[in-house]
């Protein structure tokens, strides 16, 4: 380990060039462990798949297409999460040319843009995607090769990438080594990332190895997975979730297991064997409130809540008591959990405060795709509930114009900062100044170093008499009622008087509702979610509360990461 480059790492950081070198040294290192657990379908048990098996498959791999001349290309994918979404991710990366996830939800006109505006030459696909893959090309100008996972054999139309690997084996056997021997350049792009909106706004990050080990070298100084066995529960098209869990997990040693999907979260757990998991503060929030019904239904809830107040109190967390003491919490998550992780928006400070107490240590960091994506993080050995952390090693966070409060906005300089913003010059210098990198989120540091964030700079309500007020704290507030579901706070001038009045679009949670109350008549919901806002409202200064809501029956439409895309929703409807 570097000292200097690392001084203030937790743990030993191993130096590497690019992803390449991350493979080959995590095979030579781990060669006999298991890279990934995968599986079919829900019903199968998990096979393995070693870290040496993945680095013949992507040799293989790379081989037969750059025999193909799929080199220098931009090669997108369209997937489910799976081994092979990993694999294609590698495989391009190192030695062929740019790597271009794209979001699997999308409608097929979404893609069709999408995939005209990265230039993609070719698309990988999975039988889960072919319909809306097919639906997309059909109306694009130039041709696009096709590579299906699924296929056991190439077609006129579509190459398979079963046969594909076979093909490359061959080659390797045959002394063929150009796709290995290849160099790479750590600086120039590797990787084109679309961030989340419509395909009219989204921005096409452009991302390079150097970036990426950047942020995978970074982070692993602060968290140590080596020997775990992690989840993928979040789409591998984010950022979040590709380095994250993983490039860092494979680069520590870890395990994957591809999980089958969120209603099987707790089963793959238990049937993994799962230690770590990273996820968004939707999913820990909805694991925290089956927890909490669980234990309220068998009549334990305040024996629970006592068990939590005392571990808080004594300090006991991750000891051999705690997990005695939440025996049945610990099963419900598989029994093995040493870590969970949260980010890409902010987490209720009391629910990760009530996981530790639990013994399920938990903790939270900051990033944003443009920075590969972390830029904070809080060490598993030392974190703050209420703070995403403190800036990794290697990277240097200022506050620019803060005020009196020392609230600014949060720039970031560092090797995991982007390129640039792909055929986007403009865009490209509004966030990218003299080496730093302007987030558009708003923060400001405690006494200790450690990032508190306070906000989008874009979604902040300026009042009349110059006060900004943030939309995420009362939206916050609102989310500890148990009736309400989601909300979305923004401001409107009134046009008489001209004072900035703070609306709030509100979605109940109309299960919870029904579950306590029964079938309740529309004003008698009205009169909850009131009830609600009032209660927010009183911890919250007169300038900041909430004067009008209005009541909404479906969900707010989400990105990938799971945060409401403010842009899609009508701030004026019913004013």
């Amino acid at each position: 380990m570097n000292n200097k480059k690392y001084k203030n790492a937790e743990y030993p950081v191993r130096y590497i060039r690019d992803l390449r070198e991350l493979i080959r040294s995590s095979t030579k290192l781990y060669s006999s462990r298991n890279a990934f657990l995968v599986k079919g379908s829900p019903e199968e048990k998990y096979r393995p798949v070693k870290y040496s098996d993945m680095q013949n498959d992507m040799n293989a791999l790379g081989n037969a297409l750059l025999k193909r001349k799929f080199n220098g290309q931009k090669i997108a994918i369209i997937s489910e999460n799976r081994y092979e979404y990993v694999l294609s991710y590698f495989t391009v990366c190192c030695g062929l040319g740019v790597f271009v996830p794209i979001e699997r939800e999308l409608t097929a006109e979404d893609i069709k843009n999408l995939l005209n505006r990265s230039e993609a030459g070719a698309v990988i696909y999975s039988f889960k995607t072919e319909e809306v893959v097919d639906s997309a090309i059909k109306g694009l100008a130039g041709s696009i090769k096709r590579i299906n996972m699924d296929i056991p054999n190439h077609n006129e139309e579509v190459l398979s990438m079963k046969e594909l690997i076979r093909e490359g084996q061959a080659l390797m056997e045959e002394g063929y080594r150009d796709y290995s021997d290849s160099q790479i350049d750590p600086e120039v792009m590797s990787l084109l990332l679309f961030t989340s909106g419509t395909t009219g706004t989204a921005k096409g990050v452009m991302l390079s190895h150097k970036n990426l080990v950047a942020n995978v070298m970074n982070m692993s100084g602060y968290v140590n997975v080596n020997g775990y066995t992690g989840l993928s529960v979040l789409p591998m098209h984010h950022t979040y979730e590709m380095t994250c869990h993983i490039l860092t997990a494979l680069y520590q040693g870890c395990t994957i297991a591809i999980c089958d999907g969120l209603k099987y979260i707790a089963k793959n757990m238990a049937e993994a064997k799962v230690n770590v998991m990273l996820g968004v503060p939707l999913i820990f929030e909805a694991i925290y409130k089956r927890i909490i019904k669980q234990a309220e239904k068998s009549g334990k809830l305040k024996k629970m809540q006592q068990a939590i107040a005392l571990s808080k109190k004594l300090r006991l967390y991750n000891s051999n008591l705690t997990k005695k003491m939440f025996s049945e919490v610990h099963n419900a998550v598989g029994g093995c959990v040493k870590l969970l992780v949260s980010g890409a928006a902010a987490m209720d400070p009391d629910i990760i405060e009530n996981f530790c107490a639990m013994g399920l240590p938990m903790i939270q960091g900051y990033g944003m795709t443009e920075s590969s994506p972390i830029i904070a993080l809080n060490r598993d050995r030392y974190s703050k509930a209420a703070s995403v952390g403190t800036a990794m090693p290697n990277t240097e966070i200022r506050i620019d114009e803060p005020d009196e409060n020392g609230i600014g906005e949060i720039v970031c300089r560092s090797d995991s900062v982007m390129i640039g913003y792909y055929n986007d010059p403009e865009e490209t210098k509004k966030v990218l100044k003299d080496g730093w990198l302007y987030t558009g989120d708003y923060g400001y540091f405690d006494k200790e170093g450690f990032l508190y964030i306070t906000g989008r700079k874009k979604n902040v309500i300026v009042t009349k008499n110059g006060k900004n007020i943030f939309p995420e704290e009362a939206e916050f507030h609102l989310g500890k009622s148990d009736y309400i579901l989601e909300s979305l706070v923004y401001g409107v001038d009134e046009q008489c008087g001209g004072e900035t009045t703070v609306c709030a679009q509100i979605v109940p949670d109309y299960q919870a509702i029904k579950e306590e109350f029964g079938t309740l008549a529309d004003h008698d919901i009205r009169k909850l979610i009131k009830e609600a806002v009032e209660e927010a409202n009183a911890r919250m200064p007169l300038y900041k509360r909430i004067r009008k809501f209005e009541i909404r029956k479906t969900e707010f439409e989400k990105t990938a990461s799971k945060k409401i895309k403010r842009h899609a929703v009508n701030r004026h409807a019913g004013h």
